[in-house]
């Protein structure tokens, strides 16, 4: 069998984490067995989908560098793949259906449907469809559509159990009792999730159907769909749900939550952890252990090494936690490990997303931050966070570390001598400066820490810094000469 996998989103939000592991399963599964990766977009929702969307999911495929072998700006023989550019198919296996009696057409409406679900709700009773469509004459079916009445269509589900044999969970059984004959056209000429999902798998070759655990209540459905059409099934794969370490569901709406606590959002969707700064390599050998496991202790891997191992029996059937600490611990690992032209790329990628001062940077300036920054940097964020007072005119002065680094222990006159030694130095080098600064301690008779605090406080407005003789060399010279001079004028002012 020649493996064809898909990752098939609906194109109404961003790509959220849960759909980035499905699609890093299917690749990984796909490229373990010399097959193919296809990318179709669901879009059959029209009051949802947004070319927004789309545009951003393929973007963060992208980022992630799970590249498609078809779909959509690449193509591919079983194209299109946009769902809503395949109604033509969709309409012929309908009609299909129909003239075998495996369909019908039902024109309750949305009130009786209503009325019918309130009515079993005050009996205590579950509601299911009574398959009234079924009993239409073909006269009264051709009055109704005479008169304009919208419809839906319908199919016929057979009078069996329905068994959905699953290489993660075994054979699940699902009871004909708690089967209904479900919509499959809605009334607005769309097809419905599970009819085109069915006629697209199966005309794009799909072998294997990995997908989550929340999709199991589908797969019955999808599989009495394949026998009435007189389609082969595919192999089933249901992997484990993702939640956050209380248990909860990791939705999108933690999201929305956290925003009306006041509160900032926790990170859901893709593009958040970019935002974040986080790195591709990082999220992704996170998320390939949500529910899979390469046996052992085994935890960092790169790309290929994911693919050498994988395999669908190594994953779980048990849910999945999203430990945050966990991936910032990953995230800081391949900010360590990673060589220098991949990090600049990554680097100059976050800041083109996110507009920090960091984009001025030089790439010698950028090689320099990177050696300064990578051992203590766990996110991009970080970085450009930590290194933007290079690059910025105008810095922020943290009040206590003024009152203490440069109000007291004469912190204002170490400044004034440090300028005067500075401004002489011709030759801005590390060891340039060390030379001088480490004379003026020993005739002033001071600590080093006496005279390098008010200058790190002074050049970046805080305490903290790498070494400060690289900071200063980075900085360059005009710039540390005018903020030790503002540094002085704020101590002046604070002190009157």
């Amino acid at each position: 069998m020649s493996v064809v996998t898909r990752f098939a989103p609906s194109p109404t939000g961003y790509l959220h984490i849960g759909g980035a592991r499905t699609a890093l399963f299917n690749w990984l599964f796909a490229k373990k067995n010399n097959g193919k990766f296809i990318l179709r977009i669901e879009d059959t929702d029209r009051t949802r989908s947004s070319e927004e969307s789309t545009r951003k999911i393929l973007e963060d495929l992208k980022w992630l560098n799970l590249n498609w072998d078809e779909g959509p700006e690449i193509g591919g023989g079983a194209g299109p793949y946009f769902q809503s550019q395949r109604l033509d198919i969709y309409r012929k296996y309908l009609n299909q259906l129909l003239d075998a009696g495996r369909a019908y057409k039902c024109f309750e409406t949305p009130e009786e449907l209503a009325a019918a679900r309130e009515k079993a709700r005050r009996e205590g009773k579950g509601y299911k469809y009574d398959g009234a469509g079924k009993r239409l004459t073909k006269e009264q079916i051709a009055e109704l559509e005479a008169q304009g009445r919208p419809y839906v269509v319908r199919l016929a589900m057979p009078d069996e159990d329905i068994i959905v044999p699953d290489v993660i969970l075994g054979e699940v059984r699902f009871p004909k009792e708690e089967l209904e004959d479900f919509v499959i056209l809605k009334s607005d000429g769309f097809p419905t999730y599970h009819f085109a999902v069915v006629v697209d798998d199966y005309l794009m070759g799909v072998t294997h159907i990995i997908r989550g655990q929340e999709h199991l209540m589908n797969t019955p459905k999808h599989i009495a769909l394949q026998q009435a059409l007189g389609f082969t099934s595919p192999i089933y794969a249901h992997v484990p749900l993702i939640f956050n370490m209380d248990g909860s569901k990791m939705s999108k709406r933690d999201k929305e939550k956290a925003i009306k606590k006041g509160l900032v959002p926790p990170e859901i969707d893709v593009y958040d952890f970019r935002k974040a700064g986080y790195i591709p390599e990082a999220l992704l050998n996170f998320i390939v252990l949500l529910g899979w496991s390469p046996g052992g202790d085994r935890e960092y891997m790169t790309i290929d090494e994911m693919i050498e191992l994988f395999s669908l029996e190594r994953i779980g059937k048990t849910s999945a936690k999203f430990d945050r600490d966990k991936l910032l611990a990953f995230n800081a690992h391949y900010i360590q490990t990673l060589n220098e032209d991949r990090l600049k790329q990554l680097i100059r990628d976050f800041i083109a997303d996110t507009d920090y001062p960091l984009k001025s940077a030089t790439d010698a300036q950028l090689s320099k931050i990177i050696e300064l920054y990578r051992p203590r940097a766990k996110t991009l964020k970080e970085l450009a966070e930590m290194s933007k007072f290079f690059f910025i005119d105008e810095i922020e002065y943290d009040e206590k570390a003024v009152r203490k680094f440069l109000k007291k222990d004469q912190g204002r006159m170490v400044l004034e001598d440090v300028e005067k030694i500075l401004t002489d130095i011709d030759s801005w080098t590390e060891q340039a400066i060390e030379d001088k600064l480490a004379e003026y301690c020993e005739r002033k008779e001071l600590k080093f820490g006496k005279v390098a605090q008010p200058i790190r406080v002074a050049i970046t407005g805080t305490t903290i810094s790498p070494p400060i003789f690289e900071t200063l060399v980075l900085l360059g010279k005009d710039k540390t000469l005018k903020r030790l001079a503002i540094a002085q004028q704020l101590a002046k002012e604070q002190e009157q």
